[in-house]
C-alpha cells in the first residue's frame, strides 16, 4: 500500500470509491450521498489528514487500479494504539477480498512497528462492518461517541500477537502503489 499523494488524478480516483458506497455516508453523514464531488472528497480527507500522526493509505490490485483506501492513525490519544480510522474498498469491488487485504497490510504494517494491537471504531448503525471486522479477528472493548462528530460508535480492539506477519504482500495488493506481477 502506497501513501496517497492526493493529486488531481488520484483525487479523481478516490472520488470513484467514495461515490460507489453511497450506503456508507449515508449512515455516517459525512458526505451527501446524492451529491458526492471530487472538491468534497478532497476536503473531507484534507480535514482528516490534519492531525499529526495520521495518514491515507491507497490500495492497488496488480493491474494498478485504486481499489480502496485506509486513514489510519498512528497512535490514538486514549490507548496509544494504532487504529485503522476508515477502510473503505470500492463499492463496485466489494466481496472480492480486497477489505481484508487491505486490514492485513495494515496489520502487518503495525505489527512491524512493534504494536501489540490496533483499534478501530464502527458506527453502531453499520452491521455490514462490524460483521467485517468481527470476522477479521476485532473484539468489542467499549461504546462510545466518536470525537468529531459525537456519532455512537463500538470501539474495537485486535491483538496483533494472535497471528504473525505475513510472509508476502496481503493478496491482490502491491507493496508499493505499483502494480505487481503475481498475487
Amino acid at each position: 500500500m502506497a501513501v496517497a499523494t492526493l493529486t488531481e488524478p488520484e483525487l479523481g480516483e478516490l472520488h470513484g470509491v467514495c461515490a460507489a458506497n453511497r450506503s456508507y455516508w449515508r449512515r455516517s453523514g459525512e458526505l451527501d450521498p446524492e451529491n458526492i464531488t471530487v472538491a468534497a472528497v478532497a476536503a473531507m480527507l484534507r480535514d482528516d489528514l490534519a492531525g499529526a500522526g495520521t495518514e491515507l493509505r491507497i490500495a492497488r490490485d496488480e493491474a494498478g487500479r485504486l481499489v480502496g483506501f485506509a486513514e489510519i492513525l498512528l497512535a490514538h490519544p486514549v490507548d496509544g494504539d494504532p487504529w485503522i480510522g476508515l477502510l473503505l474498498v470500492d463499492g463496485r469491488l466489494r466481496r472480492h477480498g480486497y477489505g481484508r487485504a487491505i486490514a492485513t497490510a495494515l496489520e502487518d504494517r503495525f505489527r512491524d512497528e512493534g504494536a501489540g494491537r490496533a483499534g478501530l471504531a464502527v458506527l453502531e448503525n453499520n452491521p455490514e462492518a462490524l460483521a467485517f471486522w468481527t470476522a477479521l479477528g476485532y473484539r468489542e472493548t467499549d461504546r462510545r461517541p466518536d470525537r468529531d462528530r459525537g456519532r455512537p460508535c463500538i470501539v474495537m480492539h485486535k491483538n496483533l500477537r494472535d497471528r504473525p506477519r505475513a510472509d508476502r504482500p496481503a493478496a491482490h495488493l502491491t507493496s508499493t502503489g505499483e502494480p505487481a506481477g503475481e498475487g
